[in-house]
Order: structure tokens, then sequence, then C-alpha cells
């Protein structure tokens, strides 16, 4: 089944949302600089709100590609169907496309990098909300440092007064914002920085770099879950998610291979503030037995995975 939406409209300005006074106009919409890839399944409440989130960017322009291996079709969900037509109006292209069997996470996202054509692909998890403006940071925050990948570490809110110093002890900007290619495995000193990402450690870090309006701070990560924008050219050229064929349809951690793939040959990094808000929902991926990274690389034993459990955690797909 494959169910694709294309919105009419140009924006206002080059690569802006089309405003609720041109929703009916029958232009073109701009060609998407990013193409926002959204693995789900049965969480339609979830989604809903990720799509509002989305409803909420400018700049750039940006297409929506779904890949939906719930169990009954996602767009039956009025909410859903909804926020669909929204973007749509706005001069978004949307698509959807009933993926199953399911094959774990690592082949729900090749198949979904598989789909995309932008030079640009944010995977963006079911269960996140971007603050207005959020894409556009992200994207000018990848310009301007030239590398394969940032991205936002996802927070959940309900941590706010959770200040936890010693997870954030390993915090280290990018120098004068400069991203080189770094190497991370679990074995090494730079997965340790894993940390970082947990609760609302993002919201306090921001508040600590005494951030102004309209600033951005890149630093060093482990990995980013849930949030993460590639440079689609070297997302491929690295591999992407091919490893998923090594892997049973039970696994975890397979968005931190495919970033250290890119991250080896052209960088990465965090960026603050993040934009993005975990919604806190359980996770869907309950079988984490089989951690990607441990196939993919092995080194004397398991990793050291972090707890799914942790609100805020570097994680998972949907």
């Amino acid at each position: 089944m494959v169910l694709e939406r294309a919105g009419g409209g140009r924006a206002m300005n080059s690569g802006t949302r089309r405003d609720s006074a041109r929703w009916a106009d029958p232009e073109s919409a701009p060609a998407p600089a990013v193409d926002v890839l959204i693995p789900t399944a049965g969480r339609a409440a979830e989604l809903a709100v990720t799509l509002a989130g989305l409803a909420a960017q400018q700049d750039p322009p940006f297409s929506v590609i779904l890949s939906d291996q719930s169990d009954e079709g996602i767009e039956r969900v009025p909410a859903v169907r909804a926020m669909m037509r929204v973007l749509e109006a706005q001069g978004r292209r949307v698509v959807l496309r009933r993926h199953l069997p399911r094959r774990g996470m690592a082949e729900q996202r090749q198949f979904l990098l598989d789909c995309a054509s932008a030079e640009r692909v944010l995977f963006l998890d079911d269960d996140v909300w971007l603050e207005p403006g959020a894409l556009g940071r992200l994207d000018t925050a990848m310009t301007e440092a030239g590398c394969g990948l940032v991205g936002y570490a996802v927070q959940g809110l309900s941590h706010l007064g959770d200040v936890r110093p010693g997870e954030t002890a390993r915090f280290e900007p990018w120098p004068h914002g400069r991203v080189a290619p770094e190497r991370v495995r679990p074995w090494l000193e730079s997965f340790e920085r894993w940390p970082l990402h947990n609760a609302a450690n993002p919201a306090h870090l921001a508040r600590e770099q005494h951030l102004g309006e309209n600033e951005r701070l890149l630093y060093r990560v482990a990995w980013i879950g849930a949030c993460a924008l590639f440079d689609r050219r070297t997302l491929n050229e690295a591999g992407g998610f091919d490893f998923w064929r090594r892997l049973p349809p039970q696994h975890a951690g397979e968005d931190r291979v495919a970033q250290w793939r890119v991250m080896e040959r052209a960088g990465g990094a965090g960026v603050l503030p993040s934009g993005a808000v975990h919604l806190e929902a359980p996770t869907t991926v309950t079988d984490r037995r089989v951690e990607a990274s441990d196939v993919v690389y092995p080194h004397d034993g398991p990793s050291a995975a972090p707890d799914p459990n942790r609100i805020g955690n570097e994680r998972r797909g949907s």
C-alpha cells in the first residue's frame, strides 16, 4: 500500500511554508532541501504531535516521508490525517508508505533512506516535537560546520528540575565550531559522552553556556538519538543502514552505528540549544538483547548499552 500526497503551493518566500491565506493556491511547491524521514508503528497520538511540530517549521523547504509498520494503517487516525493535510496545505510533500513485514529498525531506516532524494535527510522519531524554527537552526548549523551529521538531543521536560552534573561533566564544545572526523566505539573514551543526553541535560547545558538569542553551540557527541540531520550523500557513501541484513529483526542501536560511520568520514556534532522534546512515551523497541554495534563492531564482548528506561537516553527507533 502506498499513499502519496503531494502538497500544492509555493511558499510566500523561497524556502518558507505557505500561510493560511494561501492554502488553497494551486501553485507548485519548491523542491525540498530536506527530506524528513519518520519510522512509525502504532503510535498515532505521538505521531500527530510530531507532525504538528513539523507544521510549525519555516525554513528550509522540506518533505515528509513516513514508513508505517502499524498493524492497521496509521492514516486511519483522524489526528494523523489532519496534520498531513495541514502540511500539504503549507506546500510540503507528504508521502506515507506501508512497509511490512517488519524486519527491524535498521531495515526500516534503510527503506526510508532509499525513498529520499533531497540533499539532506532528517531522521526524526515519531515521538519527538520540534519547537518552531528548530529545523532551520539545525540546517544552518550543518551548512556552517560543513560536517556529515548534526542533531538535537531529545529532552524529557519532566526532568527540568533534575540537574545531573555528573552526567554532563564530559561536555566538550567543538573548538570554534569546527567539526572534525572522529571515531566512537563502546571501548573508547569518546563513547563515555552518552550520558550527556539523558533526561533534561541538554536544557541545563544550554543554560550553563549562557547562549543568547539565535546563538548555537556545536559539541562532541557519542551519537544522537531520535533527531539527526545527515548529508544524504555522505550517509549513503558510508553504507547507510546496509548492515540490517546482519541483524535479527529484534535489535537496537542501529542509529548509532550509521552515525559512527558518518562521523569517521565527515564528523558529527550535537547542537545547543536543543529544539527537540521527547514526548516520554514508552519505547516500542522492547527487545534490546542484540545491540547493533556489537554485531558490526565486535570487541571483547557486549557493549555498555544505555538503559532504555531512562527518559531522554540516547536511544532507539520507533
